[in-house]
């Protein structure tokens, strides 16, 4: 038997056919041919490829496997990611960035039969894969979405500006701080930094001969509590000029914005959620000493409001920001900012032209709405005096 025949075989038998029994004798048939080992991995690379097609990437495909699968399976479809990336075409740097996080972990040694298993489940979920819009600029999709052209070269060549650089600094200092009052002053100023960055891109893309275009990229929004912690990414997405709409069934949020914007909403809504969970992790544990059981109710509540009071000191700071910059620019501000929020918007119809709101469940705990307001305002973003 030829090894292309008994992988054809086992895919037969396994990827079409969801029972366990099909499972196991597939793998069966795999393990019994170690000659088969090249032609499954290479067939694995075509699934994979098959999933950038689809409109996935890197930290999508490790996501939604680390989701319905399990470690051992994260391990392989990473190996099956790196492997692939020397075939494939260069996608610019928010890809690059994302192949450069794919876990390095090797698989873990075991035998044939248990290996072929794993194999197996995963190259069943990939191809069960549904189509997703693609985010690259310059690729059109069924939305008919398309970027600037030359906007994806611009991207690829430009270095991490040295705001970026300090306001990543400014978070993950605010994130390690034990002192409220240095967490605030921290995020505060970055929050500041985030907002005068943006003004500059867009006075730039103004005057540059041909604008950028809005980008899109995809954020996990992780269980349990997906629903405030989307809730809390909307939040940050709305006041950094960005919209964001969740995809409840596979765990992620499209933010759609230019790319200065995005980068700040991926860096604000993780620092945010770390510096929140922490909060809530200490105001629970409050709770517990003074006798209380019922923390589901408390979290939810928690998250849902801290997303909903840092989102209204986020605003209000954008706008203060905007107001100053707006009184000094060399030119008018305010129709450079609403001509970008109408690209923005019109991006984002494209991509999904049909959307739902969705009701925040269980959010109805006082204890826990009190407590995530109070914590919201320790980590609060409203402009102050600049640190010296």
């Amino acid at each position: 038997m030829s090894t292309p025949r008994t992988v054809d075989r086992a895919f037969e038998t396994a990827l079409y056919d969801a029972a366990d029994d099909a499972l196991d004798t597939a793998a069966s048939l795999l393990a019994a041919d170690p000659a088969a080992d090249a032609e499954l991995a290479r067939r694995g690379e075509e699934f994979v490829a098959m999933a950038w097609r689809r409109g996935w990437q890197p930290a999508d495909l490790v996501r939604i496997v680390r989701r319905e699968l399990d470690d051992v399976h994260v391990r392989l479809v990473a190996a099956l990611i790196r492997a692939q990336a020397p075939h494939d075409r260069p996608r610019g740097p928010r890809w690059t960035a994302q192949l450069d996080a794919v876990p390095d972990q090797v698989p873990p040694r075991t035998d044939r039969f248990s290996q072929a298993t794993a194999v197996l489940e995963l190259y069943r979920l990939l191809l069960r894969l549904p189509t997703l819009d693609p985010l690259e600029p310059g690729v059109s999709g069924p939305a008919g979405v398309s970027g600037a052209p030359g906007e994806a070269s611009r991207r690829e060549n430009r270095p991490e500006s040295r705001t970026l650089a300090r306001i990543r600094a400014l978070l993950a200092k605010a994130e390690a701080t034990g002192y409220p009052e240095e967490a605030e002053a921290l995020s505060a100023k970055a929050q500041e930094l985030m907002a005068r960055h943006s003004i500059d891109e867009a006075l730039l893309s103004a005057h540059a001969p041909s604008p950028d275009a809005p980008g899109a990229c995809r954020i996990g929004v992780e269980p349990p509590y997906e629903q405030a912690k989307a809730v809390l990414l909307d939040a940050v997405a709305d006041a950094n000029h960005c919209r964001a709409v969740w995809n409840e069934p596979l765990g992620f949020s499209t933010v759609v914005g230019f790319e200065a914007d995005l980068e700040a909403v991926e860096l604000l809504y993780t620092s945010l959620l770390v510096q929140a969970e922490a909060a809530m992790t200490k105001a629970e544990a409050a709770q517990r000493a003074g006798g209380r059981r019922r923390t589901k109710t408390f979290r939810q509540s928690f998250l849902a409001a801290y997303a909903h009071r840092a989102g209204t000191r986020l605003r209000a700071a954008t706008d203060a920001a905007t107001a100053e910059s707006g009184t000094t620019a060399d030119v008018d501000l305010l129709p450079v900012l609403a001509s970008r929020e109408v690209a923005v918007t019109d991006r984002l119809e494209r991509m999904f032209p049909e959307t739902t709101t969705t009701r925040l469940r269980g959010a109805g705990d006082a204890a826990g709405w009190t407590e995530g307001t109070r914590a919201a305002d320790d980590a609060r973003v409203d402009r102050r005096r600049p640190l010296r």
